[in-house]
């Protein structure tokens, strides 16, 4: 299919000259990027580039079966443009965010409104979708939550106990992180973008990394992609160990509760073991690693994952026979295919509603390319779905890094890296635990960045949650929202 778009085509880990790039006026780019996403694309990334007086709009498109990316711009353009969130919708947050960033009217959108400012700086001030009626009551949640989390705005509309509509408003965790990147890269761009999303180091600093070795026309050693695989699956085994504690603790079942926070940090220590920080900072560098794994470390490494992975199969059989569990967790939060598939979702979100999508199967780069990880699918796209994927990919992860482990490639961890090339669009995408990380970065005339865009995968995912509660009880919003546990930092960028 992608063999007959109109739009450049590459692959994962790739650049082209942004003068090749085809342009069309603004219409058109968007008549043509909604026939594209009709034949069956999948809209990546939609971002502005102010250029003169103007601003182009640039589409990522994805066609996963041929893996198989396509980039197009429109010519610079001012005042609005005929929105693409009519015909589809998971354009429409990536529209309000152009429209936010550049003051580019998406004529036509359903719902423009800020993604991360609004009044008085405060997202909750703005105004938000209501239902009528007499018995509908709106409820008011958050930014300030009781428990130790990031801010975040959840306005409901109900009627009694029922959900019928539910808004989300983020922005109070915005750092400014795409704005303090054009003119690098610089020495605080790489701890800049570990930060994006402090629980997906791994995955945003493998995407900048490998970005800046593209845009140099190098690659990372075999070893040090061996190492980035081994840490980015380190960082799913953690953060799905610990969810799945979390949604035994939303449902009060103490033992796997309690068992899995201890796992978790067992897996984080491996982290650890591995850089020196449970969390993977300084691991990753353009070039490589900053750290490799001598075989003393290596054998500690595999040893101690062993140990914990029995912990966790154990921990998970407890909440899998507890029919009290499993009575909350099914027909709860319930996105359907069609659903999933018109608002874009990625990553577990969209595999627990029986969607094949990782970038890891779909567009492999890195090890990656060698060593394949089975993509974890669970029909059904409720509160047990996707903890039934995350269980899957505990044990996929976990057999992968065994096997990994076993077989070490020789050769060095770290290679210098050219400069990146003048006037270059580059695309990389990497599986981080939520799904897809995308980081795409221009270039100007000398090889600085002029416009670098990221989409962490809650970008696209928050929308589902806002879905899942639909008819759903107003008390079933806990274990909803931790079963797609999205980062509020990683969408407010």
């Amino acid at each position: 299919m992608s063999s007959l778009t109109p739009f450049a085509l590459l692959t994962n880990a790739t650049s082209l000259p942004w003068a090749d790039l085809p342009e069309w006026p603004a219409e058109e780019f968007v008549r043509l990027t909604a026939g594209e996403l009709s034949r069956g694309a999948r809209l990546v990334a939609w971002f502005g580039v102010p250029e003169g007086a103007g601003t182009r709009l640039v589409a990522v498109l994805a066609f996963d079966a041929d893996n198989t990316l396509a980039v197009g711009r429109s010519a610079p353009t001012s005042g609005s443009y005929p929105a693409l969130t009519p015909q589809h919708a998971q354009a429409h947050l990536f529209e309000r965010e152009v429209w936010e960033q550049h003051g580019l009217v998406p004529e036509g959108h359903p719902w423009l409104k800020p993604v991360r400012r609004t009044a008085v700086g405060a997202p909750a001030n703005g105004e938000f979708f209501r239902v009528g009626g007499s018995e509908i009551h709106e409820v008011a949640v958050g930014p300030v939550h009781a428990g130790v989390i990031e801010p975040g705005h959840f306005r409901f509309q109900c009627a009694g106990e029922e959900v019928i509509h539910l808004e989300i408003a983020l922005g109070y965790q915005h750092r400014g992180v795409e704005a303090a990147l054009p003119g690098g890269p610089h020495r605080a761009t790489m701890p800049q973008l570990e930060a994006v999303a402090g629980d997906t180091t791994i995955g945003h600093a493998t995407a900048y990394a490998t970005l800046l070795e593209t845009l140099g026309g190098t690659e990372a050693p075999l070893r040090a992609q061996w190492l980035r695989a081994l840490a980015l699956e380190l960082e799913r085994l953690a953060n799905h160990t610990g969810d799945l504690g979390a949604l035994a603790n939303d449902v009060a079942f103490l033992p796997t509760a309690s068992a899995c926070g201890k796992i978790r940090g067992d897996f984080l220590n491996l982290t650890a073991l591995l850089c020196g920080n449970r969390f993977g900072r300084r691991l990753v560098r353009p070039g490589g690693c900053t750290f490799d794994l001598e075989a003393k470390r290596l054998e500690t490494l595999r040893e101690r994952l062993t140990a914990a992975l029995a912990e966790v199969e154990q921990a998970a059989t407890w909440l899998w026979e507890a029919s009290s569990s499993r009575a909350r967790f099914e027909n709860v939060g319930g996105v359907s295919t069609a659903q999933a598939t018109e608002v874009g979702l990625v990553g577990l979100a969209a595999r627990a509603c029986g969607i094949v999508r990782d970038v890891r199967f779909d567009h492999p780069a890195g090890w990656h390319r060698f060593a394949q990880i089975p993509v974890a699918v669970w029909p059904g796209g409720d509160v047990l779905a996707r903890a039934r994927v995350r269980w899957l990919e505990i044990q996929r992860s976990g057999q992968f890094l065994l096997e990994q482990l076993a077989i070490p490639p020789e050769g060095d961890a770290r290679d210098t890296v050219a400069p990146p090339a003048a006037d270059m669009l580059a695309v990389t995408l990497v599986e981080g635990w939520r799904g897809e990380v995308c980081h795409v970065a221009l270039t100007d005339a000398a090889g600085r960045f002029r416009r670098y865009k990221i989409v962490d995968p809650s970008f696209h995912n928050w929308t589902g949650l806002a879905l899942a509660l639909r008819s759903q009880a107003i008390s079933d919003f806990p274990i909803c929202n931790k079963s797609f546990n999205l980062s509020y930092c990683g969408f407010d960028l």
